[in-house]
Parts: C-alpha cells; sequence; structure tokens
C-alpha cells in the first residue's frame, strides 16, 4: 500500500493500520462507487406538486433528502455523516420531481464558527425571532424556507443517531450534543464540523472549509491541556474528516477536467485580528494527514506573512516537495492591501479565505462569482485579426491604444450585464432578480445577512456580494505585444501589415521569423524589464478599467465589481478559437495559465518568475492572481532542498506576491500513468485552482499538465 509520491523522499507513515487502509480504498473509488448507485431522490409529481413555488418545492426536496438518502458507517471512522447521493457529483441538488431540478451552489465558503460555538439551535432561535416580527408575506415564506431547511437537517441528524446507537457509541454520544448545541471539546468540535459540512454536500453544494485550525485550534489546545486527547490520537481522530472527504472519488472517473474539482479548500496558517500568528497544533496535524497519505481532495493554502514561523515553512516545504500540488501560498500582506483597496474594512480582512479555488472572500458573509475573458481575443480583435483588413500602426503605442480601448468595452459591458440586470434592490432598481435563483435556504443559513435582510445569497443577501471579472490570458497578450514591438518597431524584421498576413495563414512560409520570435526574443517570467513592463500595463489598465466601469455605470449600486486573473484550464478550450501569435505560437496552442508564464517562455528559473511576476502591482487584483510554479522532485532534495524553498517562500512574501500553487512534477512519472493508468490512481497533480488525479484528466489536460510543467 504506496500513497504516491513524486520524489524519492517517502511519506511518512504515522495513522493506524487500519486508517490507511480505509484510506487507501476510499481513495481508491469505494464510496463513490457507491454514491453512482443512488443518484438522487424523487418526488412523484402531483397537482399539488405543480403548483407549488420554487422554494416551497425545494423544502420538500430537501426533507425527502433527509429522510431517503443512504445512511453510510465505515468501520474505522470517527465521525458520521455521508454525502451518498451521486448527483451531487455533479453539482446538482440530488432530488427530481417531473423535469423540476434545481441547481446547487459552489464557490462559497459558508460560516461555520457559530455553529460551534452556539449550536445550530441558536440559528433556530435567530429565524423564530425574525418570523415573529415580520408581517410581510413575501418575508414569512422565505424565513420559513430557512426553518425548513434546518428541520431537513435534524431529520437527517436523527437517522444518524439512531445508526450509531449501537454500531458506534461513542459517536452516538458526540452527535447527542452537536450541531445543535455547542461542541465542548476537539472530538465534538470536528464531528459538528464535519456534520454541517456534509449535509451541505449532501444536498448538492460544494463548500469550502475556510480556516479549519482557527476554528478548530481552540478546542484541541484546550483538551491537550486538560489530558483530554494526546497529538497521536488527534491526528488519527481528524483524519477521519480527511478521509470521509474522498467520498466522491469513484474507481473509474470519466477523463475530463480531473475528479476532485468540488472545492472544498482548507485555509492554514496567518494572522488573527492583533495580527498575532494563528499557527497551532491543528495547522501542523492537517500537513501531517496530507503529508502521509498524500490526499489532495482537500487542497490546502497556508497564509504566510513576514513572522510566519520557520517550523511552519520547513513542515510546509516537505510536504510540497512530495508533490500533488496540494498547498499552496497566500501572501496575507499583499491581500489585505488588495482588500482595504476595495473598501473592505480593516477590521474584517483578517479573515479571508477562499471561495473554493483561490479568489479570496470573507467566508461565511460572500456571494461571490466570476467572469472569465481571454484577453488575447481581445487583443487580436484590436488588431484586426477578426477581420479582412490590416489596420495601420505607426508604432507600438498606437498598437498597445487599440488594446487598450477593446479592453474598456469588454469591462464596460460586462458591468452592464452582471451589474444592471442580475441584481434587485429593495427599491425595484437595476433590472431583474431571476426567482429561481432564490432556492438557497441552506446556504444561507450560514451566510451572515441573510436572515437578518431577509434575502436569499443571489438577492443581495449576504453582506458582500462580489462580481470579478477575471482577465486570463494576459501573459500571453502582453508576450504578443512586447513580440510586435520588437518585431515590427525595433527590429523592423517585418511590416505590421507582413506580420498581419503572416498570422492569419498561422506562420505558414515564415519558419525563420517565427523561430526568431519564439527562442531570440526574451517574453514575461524572465526577471526582464522591458518584457515583463507589458503585463504591468496590461494588468493595471484591465484593474483600472473595471473599477471605472463601476464607477461611471453603478456607482451606488452595493455590489463589489472587482478584478482578478485566472484561466482554471480555460486556456484548452480557448485554443482552438484563437489565432496565431506574434510570438511564435500557432493556432491550436495551449498557451498561459492563470498568471503564469506561456509555456515555455521562462527559462531563467523560478526566483526570476517570481520576480516577474510580482512587478505588477498585485494589490489591485482584489480577488487575486495565481502564479503556477513546476519544479522536478529533487530540485528540492534532502536539507538543502528544505532550505531552499524555505527561502522561495521568504521571496515571495518579500516581494509582494498574491497567491503561488507549486507542484513537483516528474515528467517520466506522467508519462508512465498515460500508459498504465491502473498503477497510477493516486498520482495527484495541480490542474489550476483545484487538485486531480492524473488519470481522472482527459487527453488534453493531461497534455497541459506536461507541457505546463516539464517543458522546461
Amino acid at each position: 500500500m504506496r500513497f504516491y509520491t513524486s520524489s524519492k523522499t517517502p511519506r511518512p507513515v504515522r495513522l493506524s493500520k487500519e486508517t490507511r487502509a480505509w484510506a487507501w480504498e476510499s481513495m481508491h473509488g469505494k464510496y463513490g462507487d457507491e454514491a453512482m448507485e443512488c443518484l438522487r431522490v424523487e418526488l412523484p409529481q402531483t397537482k399539488e406538486t405543480e403548483g407549488l413555488s420554487d422554494r416551497r418545492l425545494f423544502s420538500l426536496f430537501l426533507r425527502e433528502i433527509a429522510e431517503k438518502a443512504p445512511i453510510r458507517i465505515c468501520p474505522y471512522e470517527n465521525i458520521s455523516g455521508a454525502a451518498t447521493l451521486g448527483e451531487a457529483v455533479f453539482h446538482m441538488v440530488p432530488a427530481l420531481c417531473g423535469d423540476r431540478c434545481v441547481a446547487s451552489v459552489s464557490h462559497v465558503t459558508v460560516g461555520y464558527e457559530r455553529t460551534l460555538k452556539e449550536g445550530m439551535n441558536s440559528y433556530e432561535s435567530q429565524i423564530k425571532t425574525e418570523l415573529a416580527n415580520t408581517e410581510d408575506a413575501e418575508e414569512k415564506d422565505y424565513l420559513q424556507s430557512l426553518l425548513d431547511a434546518i428541520e431537513a437537517m435534524r431529520i437527517w441528524h436523527k437517522r444518524y443517531l439512531s445508526a450509531t446507537k449501537e454500531e458506534k457509541p461513542e459517536i452516538y454520544e458526540r452527535l447527542l450534543q452537536v450541531p445543535f448545541s455547542p461542541a465542548r471539546d476537539f472530538r465534538e468540535a470536528v464531528q459538528s464540523l464535519w456534520f454541517q459540512f456534509a449535509f451541505l454536500r449532501l444536498c448538492g453544494n460544494w463548500p469550502g472549509i475556510g480556516r479549519i485550525d482557527v476554528l478548530l485550534g481552540d478546542y484541541l489546545r484546550r483538551d491537550i491541556k486538560n489530558k483530554k486527547i494526546t497529538i497521536p490520537e488527534a491526528r488519527e481522530f481528524l483524519a477521519s474528516l480527511f478521509i470521509k472527504g474522498c467520498e466522491w472519488i469513484r474507481s473509474d472517473t470519466p477523463p475530463a477536467s480531473g475528479d476532485a474539482q468540488h472545492y472544498q479548500n482548507i485555509i492554514l496558517g496567518g494572522t488573527d485580528k492583533e495580527g498575532n500568528d494563528v499557527t497551532n497544533e491543528v495547522t501542523y496535524l492537517v500537513l501531517d494527514i496530507i503529508e502521509e497519505t498524500g490526499i489532495s481532495d482537500f487542497p490546502v493554502t497556508v497564509r504566510l506573512h513576514e513572522n510566519t514561523p520557520e517550523k511552519l515553512l520547513k513542515k510546509c516545504a516537505k510536504v510540497v516537495r512530495l508533490g500533488g500540488g496540494v498547498v499552496a501560498f497566500y501572501n496575507e500582506k499583499t491581500v489585505f492591501e488588495a482588500m482595504e483597496r476595495a473598501g473592505y474594512p480593516r477590521s474584517e480582512v483578517y479573515k479571508f479565505a477562499n471561495d473554493g479555488c483561490w479568489e479570496t472572500q470573507i467566508p461565511g458573509e460572500t456571494d461571490f462569482g466570476y467572469m472569465p475573458f481571454d484577453a488575447l481575443q481581445i487583443l487580436n480583435r484590436a488588431i484586426g485579426l477578426d477581420g479582412e483588413t490590416a489596420p495601420e500602426f505607426s508604432s507600438s503605442e498606437e498598437v498597445y491604444e487599440a488594446f487598450r480601448r477593446e479592453l474598456r468595452l469588454e469591462m464596460e459591458r460586462s458591468a452592464d450585464w452582471h451589474i444592471g440586470h442580475d441584481f434587485v434592490l429593495p427599491d425595484g432598481t437595476y433590472g431583474r432578480c431571476d426567482k429561481s435563483l432564490l432556492t438557497t435556504p441552506l446556504i444561507d443559513i450560514f451566510e451572515k445577512g441573510c436572515i437578518e435582510n431577509k434575502r436569499s445569497y443571489f438577492n443581495l443577501g449576504p453582506r458582500y456580494t462580489v462580481r470579478s471579472p477575471h482577465i486570463g490570458g494576459a501573459p500571453d497578450a502582453a508576450n504578443s505585444l512586447h513580440a510586435i514591438d520588437v518585431l515590427v518597431f525595433d527590429k523592423k524584421l517585418v511590416s505590421f501589415p507582413e506580420l498581419w498576413q503572416i498570422l492569419k495563414n498561422n506562420w505558414e512560409g515564415a519558419e525563420t521569423l517565427r523561430l526568431y520570435a519564439k527562442n531570440k526574443i526574451t517574453y514575461y517570467g524572465n526577471d526582464d524589464d522591458r518584457a515583463d513592463s507589458y503585463l504591468v500595463r496590461v494588468l493595471g489598465d484591465f484593474a483600472r478599467f473595471v473599477k471605472e466601469a463601476k464607477a461611471e455605470k453603478y456607482p451606488d449600486h452595493p455590489l463589489k465589481f472587482v478584478p482578478g486573473v485566472s484561466t482554471f484550464g480555460r486556456q484548452i478550450g480557448w485554443a482552438p478559437w484563437r489565432c496565431a501569435t506574434a510570438f511564435g505560437a500557432k493556432k491550436g496552442d495551449i498557451l498561459a495559465p492563470n498568471d503564469s508564464p506561456t509555456p515555455g517562455t521562462d527559462v531563467a528559473g523560478v526566483t526570476a518568475l517570481i520576480k516577474s511576476y510580482c512587478k505588477a502591482d498585485l494589490a489591485e487584483m482584489t480577488t487575486g492572481a495565481a502564479l503556477d510554479v513546476s519544479v522536478f522532485p529533487e530540485t528540492f532534495a534532502g536539507e538543502d532542498g528544505l532550505s531552499a524553498l524555505c527561502g522561495v517562500l521568504r521571496g515571495f512574501v518579500r516581494l509582494g506576491g498574491y497567491f503561488m500553487q507549486i507542484d513537483c512534477v516528474d515528467k517520466d512519472s506522467l508519462l508512465e500513468a498515460q500508459k498504465n493508468p491502473e498503477a497510477y490512481k493516486t498520482l495527484s497533480v495541480r490542474v489550476s485552482g483545484w487538485n486531480a488525479r492524473f488519470v481522472t484528466l482527459d487527453k488534453n489536460w493531461q497534455n497541459m499538465i506536461i507541457e505546463r510543467d516539464c517543458a522546461k
């Protein structure tokens, strides 16, 4: 039983033989296969159900799920609750009535802390108070739907009480207390957290977990002090949460974009409201479990700052060098500044977590959505590659100005659609709101503001509603602008109309010039100021246009309209629609991921790459800008390797990075996994904002990973 690693350094063994065996079978699809045997519950379609509002029908869906979903108790589990309906794996509420179904919610990290400290009963009391204080029929109906959601959880909870009473009496005793009453110790806190999370998932949602060491740390610290638990016992207990989180893995997942794309991200480390480092025993236990098992279904991001303990840096380095891309990093200072610039109160930003990928938000208080677009196609439009005639440009500045005009128009159109049409204020302004989007009572309970405002998650209920245009292909657009500057206006190797025709012809008949553009010009990612300056300008103007579009068109709207950078693998889907580029790429080539260099163009090493990335004002990218870093496993071998990796992390913080995901990748293993997938079931790679077992990616995605990570 070998949990895969790309490194020659073996994974440690700390957990019991039984727990490791349970992890192994879960990671190989035992429970995911079970979930596919019961996809959903179905309500009979009657005259009564036909006449129900979506809200009332959704309440029936939740109750039916709670009453009918299969109960699962694993032999070695320490906590109970399971998402056993297979349709939830596909981002749907696993319930059907005739042809009426409901999509679920993702890109959300709900608030779990209140339930841990006060219990679900506290929400019920608050909702009943609000219900007693309103005469509005719509508000009453909405608040009743929240009570219906709590009642559904209570039904499910009673079923688990019944199932565990004889089979798992220790779990039964804990479930008598949580999650409806406050957790009193570490074991109850883990059970409460898992039960909330599992019910949300059972009902089809894909929620993040957030700052797990902040949520659980004080409970464990008290229990250790009072000698109620030891560190090995706590590790064994907490491992259940991670193993049960693998319950959607199937033994034979149809290849696509990966099997662990369920947004159940975890945040570790960082500081509290007073600026004190929060690293605690739970921080290290989480990293212990991942280091040993390689479980990739909970992507971990560690919040770094100038005073991050050296012990934590070294522990992270040990996990990173084993490969799998499970651990990524935020630089708190840049994230704090970015959120403050966007109008978040200074007293709030310390809470930040992510949405399930890496876009930052305030957990339990935010409805987040992003809108991706391709900057390279905007540039191609600006330079006429979608037309029949080459435009006239007398300088590289004129080329850039044409791009800027198109970029500004794109942001104005985005603001009109995503602010002007999707939301309704209490006075009815700003267009329509699709009522089918209001059926989110289970999410609403955990989102601060929804109960108080009596408004749903998708209708300005939470404290913060965020829509974020995400620029993709920015490094490609920047490299193209740079290449045009060099080839046409600096070296004068070709006129712009000639280059335009060459690109229209996909470089046919111009191979010598293509190889010059590809190999003789230095591009973004090599710490070259001239090359990097184009991306600095592109990102700076993008951020400016996003802010101006909101300020000019919808200055009083409470929604935050803020910039971010991502592709999340869309460079694959965009490839067929892109033209050849001035930097030597041909039509159909898969190009830059996120805020990272175009594959094969960064040749100066990791330090130069990070320096290039940090030249832009990343604090303008409110919801994030991801840098993908790939290294060979032996780069960080031994103690010297660990020290070197710690140095990379410190440099990332010192230079002002935002978010960095590192993967140690062995090309030979990836190629072998393509040929012999059965032998590499647990080989995980970082895809973008998520990890996936490599064999669950289709050939295009696999080849993208190989090209991105192993081309150097």
